[in-house]
């Protein structure tokens, strides 16, 4: 699995009007093919009356998965640039659509990958760019005397607390950013003087929005 990647967070629509036209790019984020095509059938199901419902989506660790459509715009003026613009953004399972609504002004070849660029740009920042980066989990589960000190330590620590569990003991469940697992780790046995139990969970990964 990748340390990390781009994506966006969520699904984000924006229009822009050139020349008459309208452009309205959506993007979502979509993990396997049968999400991006529930998401392109969903936007042509709004947008029904529209000209064109051009989209493109890049799915996979590798980008092994990229696919496109013009939907009747000639050929290489729409799906292309559209993808162009999510490989140029370095974005990994996203698929975006771009919607045209003629406006009676021809654009020109040119100008339809001008368009459509623009089109799926504020389609993506619509939808909002994240940074996902891979988290060891853990559970760790202490003596309630230690609770206290250990939430401090967390809430100051680059670590993200997913829950605590009062039972008969205090079982904390733990995120760590790559290489902060060894300190966590660390940092428990020491405020337990060893008595906490720390059980690895596996990894996940966590939404961080760009700047």
């Amino acid at each position: 699995m990748l340390e990390e990647y781009l994506t966006v967070g969520g699904t984000g629509t924006d229009m822009v009007v050139i020349r008459r036209s309208k452009f309205i790019g959506a993007a979502a984020p979509a993990e396997d093919e049968i999400q991006a095509l529930e998401f392109i059938e969903k936007v042509k199901a709004e947008h029904k009356q529209a000209t064109h419902n051009v989209y493109a989506y890049q799915i996979g660790e590798r980008n092994q998965l990229q696919r496109f459509s013009d939907d009747g715009e000639p050929s290489g003026t729409a799906g292309m640039p559209v993808l162009e613009v999510i490989k140029n953004m370095d974005l990994k399972d996203v698929v975006v659509v771009v919607t045209r609504y003629f406006g009676g002004t021809k654009l020109g070849a040119s100008g339809l990958v001008r368009a459509y660029t623009e089109g799926a740009k504020i389609g993506i920042l619509a939808a909002g760019i994240v940074r996902k980066v891979l988290h060891k989990r853990y559970q760790a589960t202490v003596d309630y005397t230690f609770s206290g000190k250990l939430e401090n330590v967390v809430m100051q620590s680059p670590w993200l607390l997913e829950k605590t569990d009062y039972g008969v003991q205090v079982t904390f469940t733990l995120l760590t950013p790559p290489g902060e697992g060894p300190r966590m780790r660390k940092a428990f046995t020491e405020v337990t003087s060893g008595e906490a139990v720390i059980k690895a969970l596996g990894e996940k990964y966590v939404s961080i929005p760009m700047d």
